[in-house]
Protein backbone atom coordinates (compact mmCIF):
# COMPACT_ATOMS: atom_id res chain seq x y z
CA UNK A 1 0.00 0.00 0.00
CA UNK A 2 1.07 3.22 -0.28
CA UNK A 3 1.56 6.06 2.47
CA UNK A 4 -1.56 7.62 1.52
CA UNK A 5 -3.42 4.67 2.03
CA UNK A 6 -4.37 4.14 -1.72
CA UNK A 7 -3.83 0.84 -3.61
CA UNK A 8 -0.81 0.15 -5.63
CA UNK A 9 -2.72 -0.26 -8.99
CA UNK A 10 -4.26 2.73 -8.50
CA UNK A 11 -0.94 4.47 -8.60
CA UNK A 12 0.41 3.19 -11.43
CA UNK A 13 0.14 5.36 -14.66
CA UNK A 14 -1.80 4.23 -17.43
CA UNK A 15 0.30 3.20 -20.45
CA UNK A 16 -1.88 2.89 -23.33
CA UNK A 17 -1.48 5.90 -25.45
CA UNK A 18 -4.83 6.93 -26.98
CA UNK A 19 -2.99 7.19 -30.87
CA UNK A 20 -2.01 3.42 -30.41
CA UNK A 21 -4.97 2.62 -29.05
CA UNK A 22 -7.41 4.35 -31.89
CA UNK A 23 -5.34 2.52 -34.70
CA UNK A 24 -5.49 -0.70 -33.13
CA UNK A 25 -9.30 -0.03 -33.54
CA UNK A 26 -8.83 1.04 -37.10
CA UNK A 27 -6.57 -1.73 -38.23
CA UNK A 28 -8.83 -4.49 -36.24
CA UNK A 29 -12.08 -3.25 -37.56
CA UNK A 30 -10.67 -2.62 -41.46
CA UNK A 31 -8.79 -5.93 -41.43
CA UNK A 32 -10.10 -7.98 -39.57
CA UNK A 33 -9.02 -9.74 -36.44
CA UNK A 34 -6.24 -12.11 -37.81
CA UNK A 35 -4.16 -9.35 -38.97
CA UNK A 36 -5.33 -6.89 -35.71
CA UNK A 37 -3.67 -10.08 -33.44
CA UNK A 38 -0.45 -10.18 -35.87
CA UNK A 39 0.35 -6.58 -34.43
CA UNK A 40 -0.81 -7.51 -30.49
CA UNK A 41 2.89 -9.23 -30.75
CA UNK A 42 4.82 -6.68 -31.08
CA UNK A 43 2.20 -4.85 -28.49
CA UNK A 44 3.05 -7.86 -25.90
CA UNK A 45 7.07 -8.19 -26.62
CA UNK A 46 6.99 -4.02 -26.01
CA UNK A 47 5.51 -4.28 -22.33
CA UNK A 48 8.03 -7.53 -21.67
CA UNK A 49 10.80 -5.79 -22.24
CA UNK A 50 9.67 -2.04 -20.95
CA UNK A 51 7.54 -2.61 -17.96
CA UNK A 52 9.93 -3.99 -15.34
CA UNK A 53 7.18 -3.64 -12.01
CA UNK A 54 4.50 -5.52 -14.15
CA UNK A 55 6.86 -8.34 -15.33
CA UNK A 56 8.37 -8.99 -11.86
CA UNK A 57 4.73 -9.39 -10.55
CA UNK A 58 3.55 -11.48 -13.17
CA UNK A 59 6.22 -13.72 -12.39
CA UNK A 60 5.59 -13.48 -8.75
CA UNK A 61 2.05 -15.30 -9.84
CA UNK A 62 2.77 -17.01 -12.06
CA UNK A 63 5.08 -19.50 -10.11
CA UNK A 64 2.49 -19.39 -7.44
CA UNK A 65 -0.30 -20.61 -9.77
CA UNK A 66 2.18 -22.93 -12.23
CA UNK A 67 3.84 -24.34 -9.33
CA UNK A 68 7.57 -24.21 -10.80
CA UNK A 69 9.95 -21.22 -11.90
CA UNK A 70 8.29 -19.14 -14.51
CA UNK A 71 10.46 -18.18 -17.41
CA UNK A 72 10.49 -15.25 -20.08
CA UNK A 73 8.06 -17.35 -22.38
CA UNK A 74 5.63 -17.88 -19.51
CA UNK A 75 5.51 -13.62 -19.01
CA UNK A 76 5.21 -13.30 -22.57
CA UNK A 77 2.65 -15.54 -22.96
CA UNK A 78 0.47 -14.17 -19.61
CA UNK A 79 1.00 -10.65 -21.51
CA UNK A 80 -0.08 -11.93 -24.45
CA UNK A 81 -3.18 -13.43 -22.84
CA UNK A 82 -4.03 -9.91 -21.82
CA UNK A 83 -3.61 -8.30 -24.48
CA UNK A 84 -5.67 -10.88 -26.66
CA UNK A 85 -8.51 -9.94 -24.55
CA UNK A 86 -8.28 -6.20 -24.19
CA UNK A 87 -8.33 -6.68 -28.40
CA UNK A 88 -11.44 -9.16 -28.97
CA UNK A 89 -13.32 -6.24 -26.73
CA UNK A 90 -13.31 -4.31 -29.76
CA UNK A 91 -15.87 -7.18 -31.56
CA UNK A 92 -17.40 -8.41 -28.70
CA UNK A 93 -18.59 -4.33 -28.20
CA UNK A 94 -19.65 -4.10 -31.73
CA UNK A 95 -21.36 -7.12 -30.99
CA UNK A 96 -19.60 -9.49 -33.08
CA UNK A 97 -20.34 -12.71 -30.83
CA UNK A 98 -20.69 -14.80 -34.05
CA UNK A 99 -16.64 -14.68 -34.44
CA UNK A 100 -16.09 -16.44 -31.33
CA UNK A 101 -16.65 -19.84 -29.65
CA UNK A 102 -18.14 -19.45 -26.58
CA UNK A 103 -19.23 -21.86 -23.99
CA UNK A 104 -21.16 -21.61 -21.13
CA UNK A 105 -21.22 -23.40 -17.85
CA UNK A 106 -23.58 -22.92 -15.49
CA UNK A 107 -25.57 -19.78 -16.59
CA UNK A 108 -28.69 -21.56 -15.58
CA UNK A 109 -28.18 -21.58 -11.84
CA UNK A 110 -27.86 -17.61 -12.52
CA UNK A 111 -31.59 -17.34 -14.42
CA UNK A 112 -32.78 -19.74 -12.04
CA UNK A 113 -32.30 -16.98 -9.28
CA UNK A 114 -34.48 -14.47 -10.79
CA UNK A 115 -37.62 -15.93 -10.82
CA UNK A 116 -38.64 -13.10 -8.03
CA UNK A 117 -38.05 -10.29 -11.18
CA UNK A 118 -34.99 -9.16 -9.04
CA UNK A 119 -31.35 -9.36 -10.01
CA UNK A 120 -28.42 -10.91 -8.29
CA UNK A 121 -24.37 -10.20 -7.92
CA UNK A 122 -22.06 -11.04 -10.78
CA UNK A 123 -18.87 -11.50 -8.74
CA UNK A 124 -15.11 -11.86 -10.34
CA UNK A 125 -11.81 -10.83 -10.50
CA UNK A 126 -9.12 -9.75 -13.61
CA UNK A 127 -9.59 -13.08 -14.79
CA UNK A 128 -10.24 -13.50 -18.38
CA UNK A 129 -12.85 -11.56 -20.26
CA UNK A 130 -15.60 -9.23 -18.55
CA UNK A 131 -16.73 -8.48 -22.29
CA UNK A 132 -16.97 -12.17 -22.94
CA UNK A 133 -19.44 -12.47 -19.79
CA UNK A 134 -21.52 -9.53 -21.52
CA UNK A 135 -21.68 -11.82 -24.66
CA UNK A 136 -24.01 -14.17 -22.56
CA UNK A 137 -26.15 -11.30 -21.77
CA UNK A 138 -26.50 -9.37 -25.05
CA UNK A 139 -26.49 -12.31 -27.15
CA UNK A 140 -26.86 -15.49 -25.59
CA UNK A 141 -30.12 -15.57 -23.14
CA UNK A 142 -31.75 -11.96 -22.49
CA UNK A 143 -29.47 -11.47 -19.19
CA UNK A 144 -29.05 -7.51 -18.81
CA UNK A 145 -25.92 -7.44 -16.79
CA UNK A 146 -24.27 -4.03 -15.24
CA UNK A 147 -21.08 -3.63 -13.90
CA UNK A 148 -19.89 -1.56 -10.80
CA UNK A 149 -16.21 -0.62 -11.19
CA UNK A 150 -13.61 1.71 -11.10
CA UNK A 151 -12.97 3.70 -14.55
CA UNK A 152 -10.12 5.75 -13.70
CA UNK A 153 -7.30 3.76 -13.51
CA UNK A 154 -8.14 2.79 -17.17
CA UNK A 155 -10.03 5.42 -18.90
CA UNK A 156 -7.89 6.31 -22.33
CA UNK A 157 -8.89 2.68 -23.28
CA UNK A 158 -12.43 3.06 -21.63
CA UNK A 159 -12.90 5.77 -23.67
CA UNK A 160 -11.48 4.60 -26.69
CA UNK A 161 -13.59 1.87 -26.49
CA UNK A 162 -16.84 3.63 -26.01
CA UNK A 163 -16.31 5.36 -28.85
CA UNK A 164 -17.42 1.89 -30.72
CA UNK A 165 -19.94 1.11 -28.89
CA UNK A 166 -21.78 4.24 -26.34
CA UNK A 167 -24.48 1.46 -25.56
CA UNK A 168 -21.70 -1.29 -24.20
CA UNK A 169 -20.87 1.51 -21.61
CA UNK A 170 -24.31 2.80 -20.60
CA UNK A 171 -24.58 -0.30 -18.18
CA UNK A 172 -20.59 1.07 -16.06
CA UNK A 173 -21.57 2.03 -12.22
CA UNK A 174 -18.79 3.64 -12.02
CA UNK A 175 -17.19 3.24 -8.36
CA UNK A 176 -16.30 6.29 -5.95
CA UNK A 177 -19.80 8.12 -6.18
CA UNK A 178 -22.86 8.95 -3.49
CA UNK A 179 -25.56 7.62 -5.89
CA UNK A 180 -23.12 4.73 -6.86
CA UNK A 181 -25.28 2.39 -4.15
CA UNK A 182 -28.61 3.57 -5.45
CA UNK A 183 -27.64 2.76 -8.86
CA UNK A 184 -26.71 -0.76 -7.68
CA UNK A 185 -30.13 -0.87 -6.32
CA UNK A 186 -32.01 0.01 -9.39
CA UNK A 187 -30.52 -1.74 -11.36
CA UNK A 188 -31.08 -5.34 -9.20
CA UNK A 189 -35.10 -3.97 -8.51
CA UNK A 190 -34.94 -4.13 -12.31
CA UNK A 191 -33.44 -7.86 -12.97
CA UNK A 192 -30.07 -7.01 -13.72
CA UNK A 193 -27.10 -8.72 -12.79
CA UNK A 194 -24.19 -6.43 -11.24
CA UNK A 195 -21.11 -7.80 -11.46
CA UNK A 196 -18.45 -6.33 -9.43
CA UNK A 197 -14.58 -7.46 -9.22
CA UNK A 198 -13.53 -8.59 -5.45
CA UNK A 199 -9.74 -9.30 -6.28
CA UNK A 200 -8.53 -5.43 -5.58
CA UNK A 201 -8.91 -3.09 -2.97
CA UNK A 202 -9.90 0.64 -3.28
CA UNK A 203 -7.51 1.92 -0.40
CA UNK A 204 -9.51 2.22 2.63
CA UNK A 205 -11.57 -0.49 1.95
CA UNK A 206 -11.39 -3.00 4.93
CA UNK A 207 -9.70 -6.49 4.17
CA UNK A 208 -9.44 -9.64 4.85
CA UNK A 209 -6.28 -11.77 4.63
CA UNK A 210 -6.94 -15.00 2.92
CA UNK A 211 -4.52 -18.12 1.73
CA UNK A 212 -4.64 -17.66 -2.02
CA UNK A 213 -1.79 -20.01 -4.19
CA UNK A 214 -0.52 -20.53 -0.35
CA UNK A 215 0.36 -17.07 0.76
CA UNK A 216 -1.82 -14.90 2.36
CA UNK A 217 -3.25 -12.04 0.42
CA UNK A 218 -5.67 -9.15 1.13
CA UNK A 219 -9.13 -9.13 -0.54
CA UNK A 220 -11.72 -6.49 0.07
CA UNK A 221 -14.85 -6.87 2.30
CA UNK A 222 -16.73 -4.41 0.52
CA UNK A 223 -18.28 -6.45 -2.03
CA UNK A 224 -20.12 -8.88 0.10
CA UNK A 225 -20.97 -6.49 2.72
CA UNK A 226 -22.97 -4.58 -0.05
CA UNK A 227 -24.30 -7.95 -1.25
CA UNK A 228 -25.17 -9.01 2.00
CA UNK A 229 -27.14 -5.60 2.91
CA UNK A 230 -28.92 -5.37 -0.30
CA UNK A 231 -29.88 -9.62 0.30
CA UNK A 232 -29.48 -10.67 -3.35
CA UNK A 233 -27.95 -13.81 -4.35
CA UNK A 234 -23.89 -14.10 -5.54
CA UNK A 235 -22.23 -16.10 -8.13
CA UNK A 236 -18.87 -16.42 -9.20
CA UNK A 237 -18.03 -15.38 -12.64
CA UNK A 238 -15.56 -15.81 -15.02
CA UNK A 239 -14.68 -15.58 -18.43
CA UNK A 240 -11.50 -17.25 -19.66
CA UNK A 241 -9.56 -17.18 -22.91
CA UNK A 242 -8.75 -20.18 -24.00
CA UNK A 243 -6.26 -19.13 -27.00
CA UNK A 244 -7.87 -18.30 -30.36
CA UNK A 245 -11.06 -17.11 -30.37
CA UNK A 246 -12.45 -19.42 -28.05
CA UNK A 247 -13.73 -18.62 -24.45
CA UNK A 248 -15.25 -20.52 -21.44
CA UNK A 249 -17.64 -19.10 -19.51
CA UNK A 250 -18.34 -20.58 -15.74
CA UNK A 251 -20.54 -19.42 -13.37
CA UNK A 252 -21.33 -21.04 -9.62
CA UNK A 253 -22.78 -19.92 -6.91
CA UNK A 254 -21.13 -18.27 -3.71
CA UNK A 255 -24.04 -16.89 -1.12
CA UNK A 256 -27.54 -16.21 -1.36
CA UNK A 257 -27.97 -13.37 1.44
CA UNK A 258 -31.40 -13.07 0.63
CA UNK A 259 -32.45 -15.41 3.82
CA UNK A 260 -29.90 -14.27 6.36
CA UNK A 261 -30.08 -12.43 9.28
CA UNK A 262 -28.61 -9.60 10.29
CA UNK A 263 -26.66 -11.58 13.52
CA UNK A 264 -25.81 -13.88 10.72
CA UNK A 265 -24.49 -11.86 8.27
CA UNK A 266 -20.48 -11.85 9.39
CA UNK A 267 -20.31 -15.46 9.27
CA UNK A 268 -22.10 -15.66 6.00
CA UNK A 269 -19.78 -12.82 4.48
CA UNK A 270 -16.80 -14.90 5.70
CA UNK A 271 -18.03 -17.98 4.06
CA UNK A 272 -18.49 -16.45 0.67
CA UNK A 273 -15.03 -14.91 0.27
CA UNK A 274 -13.43 -18.40 1.40
CA UNK A 275 -15.60 -19.59 -1.53
CA UNK A 276 -14.72 -16.72 -3.66
CA UNK A 277 -11.09 -17.05 -3.08
CA UNK A 278 -11.40 -20.45 -3.43
CA UNK A 279 -13.06 -20.58 -6.73
CA UNK A 280 -10.25 -17.93 -7.83
CA UNK A 281 -7.44 -20.52 -6.82
CA UNK A 282 -8.96 -23.28 -8.92
CA UNK A 283 -9.36 -21.13 -12.42
CA UNK A 284 -6.15 -19.55 -11.74
CA UNK A 285 -4.56 -23.34 -11.70
CA UNK A 286 -6.51 -24.31 -14.45
CA UNK A 287 -5.98 -21.17 -16.35
CA UNK A 288 -2.83 -19.81 -15.37
CA UNK A 289 -2.69 -16.93 -18.11
CA UNK A 290 -5.44 -15.51 -17.57
CA UNK A 291 -5.24 -13.65 -14.04
CA UNK A 292 -4.29 -9.65 -15.18
CA UNK A 293 -2.94 -8.37 -11.68
CA UNK A 294 0.24 -7.12 -12.64
CA UNK A 295 1.08 -5.55 -9.47
CA UNK A 296 2.94 -6.41 -6.19
CA UNK A 297 -0.75 -8.47 -5.37
CA UNK A 298 0.65 -10.31 -1.77
CA UNK A 299 2.18 -7.00 -0.90
CA UNK A 300 5.49 -8.06 -0.50
CA UNK A 301 8.53 -6.33 -0.40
Amino acid sequence: MTEDGQADWMQQEERSHALVLRFMVWLSLTFGRRLGRVVLHGITAYFVLFAPTARRASRQYLERALGRPAGWRDGYRHVLSFASTIHDRIYLLNDRFSDFDIQVQGVQAVRGSLKDGEGAFLVGGHLGSFEALRAVGWGAGGLKVAMLMYKDNARKLNDTLAAINPRAMQDIIPLGRVESMLEVRDKLQNGYMVGMLADRTLGDDAMEMIEFLGHPAPFPVGPWRLAAMLKRPVFFMAGLYMGGNRYELHFEQLADFSQVERADRQAAIEQAMARYVSCMERYCRRQPYNWFNFFNFWRTK
